[in-house]
């Protein structure tokens, strides 16, 4: 099976998954669901997409002063806007293309700072580490600020049809992960032909590439620059789902906390399907139900903050692509 067919492949499944859960958060609109969101579009204060989108904007230039944090150790200083336009450009490859914008920025910053392409999908690697290991932070403090949530989210996703045992959430969440266990074996034994020993030596390769890439942190000239930066980008991204709420009258009394719980859902949203489409509003969708807005407004809720993320990246992506070589030839 050639890259290219397998590219094509992966792409359809994700994309198929995306409009999956597109159809299920919209499946059980009434008339009435209807009526409300329109009430509510007609009524929203739609002036906040532009600090939602210069806030968004911020953040993606903080990612271009990190990722150039980490090229520094390797000898490498490319100009700090070119890092930015390739980090914009990247953002809106992968809306088509999961993955690809990653090996496309680095191609591009290469060609036009002549660097060494290879040596950037390094610190590609590394980010990507940074990355999942602050999201699980996030999810961990989402949790920690509200103990009680993980149960509710079970009960809003999976709610029970009886007082049967499967209502536990511990053990729905046991059965949810058995399954998901079965099904990955099954694929890769039997789809992927591969062995269990197989399976231990990439788990092991993957601990080491984490290992690898949090330590290299150490070796950074400014740690604690780079540590600031992280920590600002996923503020930044707090702080446009808080701004988001504001939004809406039914949805402008809700603060950091809830904030979170959107950050945490809208992230595996966007990780689930290409650009997050479908998958994004879906989670949103159910995660605020569970602070009691309506079925209809959360549905709105979650397909604008995701019209709002989509239109950042493609207005300034394609801006970018238009001056990355007009920049550049100055």
């Amino acid at each position: 099976m050639s890259n290219r067919f397998k590219i094509i492949v992966q792409y359809i499944a994700f994309l198929s998954l995306g409009l999956f859960f597109a159809w299920l958060s919209v499946k059980n609109l009434t008339d009435d669901d209807l009526g409300r969101i329109k009430a509510s579009l007609a009524g929203s204060r739609q002036w906040l997409i532009v600090p939602v989108f210069l806030v968004l904007v911020l953040s993606h230039y903080l990612r271009a002063l990190r990722w150039r944090l980490l090229m520094m150790p390797l000898g490498h200083r490319p100009s700090t806007i070119n890092t930015f336009f390739a980090v914009l450009i990247g953002y809106l490859i992968n809306l088509g293309v999961p993955r690809l914008g990653e090996v496309a920025k680095c191609t591009l910053l290469a060609r036009y700072e002549k660097l060494p392409a290879e040596q950037l999908i390094g610190t590609i690697i590394t980010e990507r580490i940074i990355d999942a290991l602050s999201l699980l932070l996030v999810f961990v403090l989402t949790l920690g600020v509200q103990p009680s949530l993980y149960g509710q989210l079970i009960d809003t996703f999976f709610p029970s049809t009886g007082s049967t045992s499967t209502s536990s959430p511990s053990l729905t969440t046991l059965l949810l992960f058995t399954g998901a266990t079965s099904l990955f074996l099954v694929y890769w034994m039997i789809i992927k032909k591969r062995t269990l020993h197989q399976l231990q030596q990439q788990i092991g390769v993957l601990f080491r590439k984490i290992y690898a890439g949090v330590s290299s942190i150490a070796s950074l000239q400014q740690r604690g620059l780079f540590i600031l930066l992280s920590f600002c980008i996923w503020a930044l991204y707090l702080l446009a789902g808080y701004i988001g709420f504001f939004a809406f009258a039914e949805t402008s009394h809700y603060g950091l906390q809830e904030a979170l719980t959107i950050l945490s859902a809208g992230s595996i949203g966007m990780i689930a399907a290409p650009g997050g489409i479908g998958a994004y509003a879906f989670l949103l969708e159910k995660t605020m139900q569970v602070y009691g807005l309506p079925y209809g407004i959360a549905l709105a809720f979650g397909w604008l903050l995701w019209l709002a993320q989509t239109g950042v990246t493609v207005i300034t992506g394609f801006i970018s692509f238009l001056l990355l070589p007009w920049y550049n030839k100055k």
